[in-house]
């Protein structure tokens, strides 16, 4: 197996316990494997370092951190023949979770030995790519704020979201989907491959990232009289049982918006526009999942 393992020293737990980097090299002698243990260094390196990956033969590309690093390294793998190995150790592990890929220590490095490759879904906005969950809105300015902590996790997301929640409008939308187009107003808007943000949040309940297509979430404004009870169906995979959160589901939409905002790809910020052009590339990446692993139930 001609493999490459590319590490992020500052995701989630790597950072307080760089020995995943160890235990990779390890792993790798154990199964004599013509694979390596690669370190980013910048952001979107681990973009270049899978391309090159790729460019040298390499059959299976392994990311070793959270959702970050997973968008960084599979964007480089869609539509080639190397398949997708995920060790997921970040804050969120959206992907991960939804796919049933273990934590390190609870059989994530087994499944790239034991597993199967599942072909997936890519999501597109403005030709930024995402495997787990794209937006705009709220979830977007806090994944802008979240990305400048030196401390994250997922107390820190709940701390910084706090912070802004109160203060943060609703917004004006236009939204072209596959039946039409509507307005609506809304605090946050996701377009999700996957079921979940990440740490069972369940924003796309059902959500599969095998069949093409893309869902769509509005959830109205977020304020003391309802921001329990939305959080609880969040958490409980069932935010579509609320009268006022609004659902679609397509292989394109395009979003436009009043002013510029930011927008995120896999809780990474990206740029701030006033229009989005989503779509979908089927089954355009090859990833390992535990032989078990099906999209989750809910």
């Amino acid at each position: 197996m001609k493999a490459r393992f590319i590490f992020n020293p500052h995701s989630g737990s790597n950072r307080r316990n760089p020995h995943l980097r160890d235990r990779a090299k390890e792993f790798i002698a154990e199964h004599g494997w013509d694979a390596a243990v690669v370190a980013t260094e910048r952001p979107r390196h681990a973009t270049e370092l899978a391309r090159r990956a790729v460019d040298e033969g390499c059959t299976l590309v392994v990311a070793i951190g959270g959702d970050g690093t997973m968008n960084e390294v599979a964007s480089a793998l869609v539509d080639t023949p190397t398949c997708f190995g995920l060790i997921p150790c970040g804050s969120g592990n959206g992907l991960g979770r939804h796919l049933g890929i273990r934590r390190p220590g609870r059989g994530a490095f087994r499944t790239l030995l034991e597993g199967r490759p599942l072909a997936i879904d890519t999501g597109m906005v403005n030709h930024d790519p995402f495997f787990c969950v794209a937006g705009t809105g709220f979830e977007a300015l806090i994944a802008s704020r979240f990305a400048t902590l030196t401390s994250r996790g997922f107390s820190g997301y709940l701390r910084t979201s706090a912070a802004a929640w109160r203060a943060y409008p609703p917004e004006r939308y236009l939204l072209h989907h596959p039946a039409g187009r509507d307005r609506v107003e809304a605090f946050t808007l996701a377009i999700s491959n996957s079921s979940q943000y990440g740490n069972n949040a369940f924003i796309a309940p059902g959500a599969s990232v095998e069949d093409g297509l893309l869902n769509l979430t509005a959830v109205p404004h977020v304020g003391l009289h309802n921001a329990v009870p939305l959080l609880w169906r969040l958490f409980s995979g069932s935010l579509y049982r609320t009268a006022s959160v609004q659902r679609w589901q397509g292989g394109q939409f395009v979003i436009e918006r009043e002013r510029p905002g930011w927008i995120h790809t896999d809780g990474e910020p990206r740029a701030e526009v006033s229009r989005l052009e989503i779509t979908v590339r089927p089954r355009s990446l090859r990833i390992m999942v535990p032989v078990e692993g099906t999209d989750a139930p809910r």
